[in-house]
């Protein structure tokens, strides 16, 4: 019987050897992060040009938040900085990304653009606003019409990407446009002005490291290091301001004057603020209930989705 028995064995001991195999493999294949222009997303391409990110990490740059999505929707990315809004409307369409990071709070770089003679949320109606869908721009326009009184019927909705925004205020295809840093301040060049931005929305727009759940497993040590490489470039940026601002004006193609009040625009929370945010009934968790339930009020997500499992704290860095 024992004799019977061995080959039997031998092949179990021999697929689970395989098992343990390919999953300590996966961490030796790359891990593909989406990202794009975004002033709250400097960290990490700091970090990309100072070489602090892990070998096994690569950053995929788009133009728009748009290839992100496209990229994880199409298994390209293993990752992407998103918005939570952003977060939540993947995982209903199946595809459960995980929070391990907040990057950053927008408090005034996400902006409604006018023209000057738009002086009041109301006066909106009727014009023809650029937004991208399917992005921040998206909930950040719903929250501003739903302050001036007006309903997606009563504005003329242009779907564009942010990087054709400044071509189509230019040639005058649009009266207003919801973008954010650095297009907002490259339209004030042309004369628009603005008229609301994310400071009179607490608590609405966070900016994440989210990853895919079928893509954690066996890649924990490129988490955590690609984590630890974002407090690293933040971490350059407040001991080496004016550095930080020139290499960022530089990159995202502005001023220094206009980094400098694009970075006065968004909180960028510490490994202590993350480990508050990334705890059970957090400012983080709440906020996150609430976003759930207005993207269901308008029809943004199923009206039956509440998650409560979509961040987790184990990839920051050790407190001790």
């Amino acid at each position: 019987m024992t004799q019977r028995h061995a080959p039997f064995h031998s092949w179990r001991i021999f697929g689970m050897t395989l098992v343990l195999w390919a999953i300590a493999s996966c961490d030796h294949q790359p891990l593909v992060v989406g990202i794009h222009p975004w002033i709250g997303y400097e960290p990490l391409y700091l970090a990309q040009e100072f070489g602090w990110l892990p070998e096994r990490v690569r950053l995929r740059a788009g133009e728009s938040v748009s290839d992100s999505l496209a990229g994880l929707q199409q298994g390209e990315l293993d990752a992407a900085a998103l918005t939570l809004d952003e977060v939540f409307r993947l995982r209903a369409q199946g595809i459960n990304m995980t929070v391990i990071a907040v990057l950053d709070v927008s408090a005034g770089s996400d902006v409604l653009m006018v023209k000057p003679d738009t002086t009041s949320l109301d006066r909106l109606a009727g014009q023809r606003i650029a937004v991208e869908f399917h992005s921040v721009s998206e909930l950040m326009l719903l929250k501003i019409l739903e302050q001036a009184g007006l309903r997606r019927e009563d504005v003329q909705l242009v779907d564009l990407p942010v990087d054709a925004q400044y071509r189509a205020w230019q040639s005058s295809e649009i009266d207003a446009v919801v973008t954010y840093e650095p297009t907002a301040s490259r339209l004030e060049h042309l004369g628009a002005v603005r008229l609301f931005d994310s400071r009179q929305l607490p608590d609405l727009i966070f900016d994440v490291l989210a990853v895919r759940q079928d893509r954690i497993t066996g890649r924990a040590a490129s988490l955590r290091e690609l984590v630890a490489a974002h407090f690293q470039g933040l971490k350059h940026m407040q001991s080496n301001r004016y550095d930080a601002l020139y290499r960022i004006a530089t990159r995202q193609g502005i001023t220094l004057e206009e980094a400098q009040r694009a970075l006065a625009g968004v909180s960028f929370p510490n490994e202590q603020g993350n480990r508050l945010y990334l705890q059970p009934h957090s400012r983080l968790h709440r906020a996150g209930t609430e976003l759930q339930k207005f993207l269901a009020s308008v029809s943004l997500l199923p009206e039956t989705q509440q998650d409560n499992d979509w961040y987790e704290a184990r990839f920051l860095p050790s407190d001790e």
